[in-house]
């Protein structure tokens, strides 16, 4: 094994034989997109979490908390209502494994 200062290889090698830590890695990392996603929209829209909040009928600390890489709790109807409102389309895809 050769050495490396790649994060991801790293950390692909540190969980290769550990199926749930996999699984909490992947999660993980959706969670990170979505949140992601919600804020660059957001930023592209001109918009302050406020603004966006009054969009589509919550509250600023809801769009922090979906914005926040660690929440877990994303629902596919509050991403359609943040789409809508930022006239984008949402857009979900399941792929084969292998291109996952």
């Amino acid at each position: 094994m050769t050495n490396t200062n790649d994060a991801l290889k790293i950390i692909r090698r540190s969980i290769a034989g550990d199926l749930e830590l996999q699984k909490l890695v992947k999660k993980a990392f959706i969670n990170a997109q979505v949140s992601l996603i919600i804020y660059d929209v957001r930023r592209q829209a001109g918009l302050t979490q406020q603004q966006l909040a009054n969009l589509i009928g919550t509250t600023r600390s809801v769009i922090a908390r979906l914005e926040d890489a660690d929440y877990e709790e994303h629902s596919l109807s509050m991403l359609a209502r943040i789409a809508a409102a930022l006239d984008r389309k949402l857009e979900i895809k399941m792929l084969p494994k292998e291109l996952a």
